[in-house]
């Protein structure tokens, strides 16, 4: 036993602001991606983005912490997170 905790959550993040979904989806699907994280975004607006994630608790929370501060032309009010579901893999 290596001792490492590998329990992966499911959550749905809706991303709330002013986000220019053109640029921002693309962004977005970059940084799960070099998190590690699988994601699946299932609306894109001028003013909301609904997405799941799922992955370790850590690397979730670094996502919400990098969509927070996005790119340049983004202006994200708030960030809503809703667990889905979590199990130890």
């Amino acid at each position: 036993m290596t001792g490492q905790d590998t329990t992966h959550f499911q959550e749905r993040m809706t991303i709330v602001g002013d986000l220019k979904a053109a640029s921002f989806v693309p962004w977005i699907r970059r940084h799960a991606a070099k998190l590690g994280l699988s994601h699946t975004i299932s609306h894109t607006s001028s003013m909301r983005i609904e997405l799941e994630v799922a992955g370790p608790e850590e690397l979730i929370d670094m996502m919400e912490m990098g969509c927070s501060l996005g790119p340049i032309d983004v202006w994200v009010e708030r960030i809503d997170r809703t667990a889905i579901s979590g199990e130890r893999t």
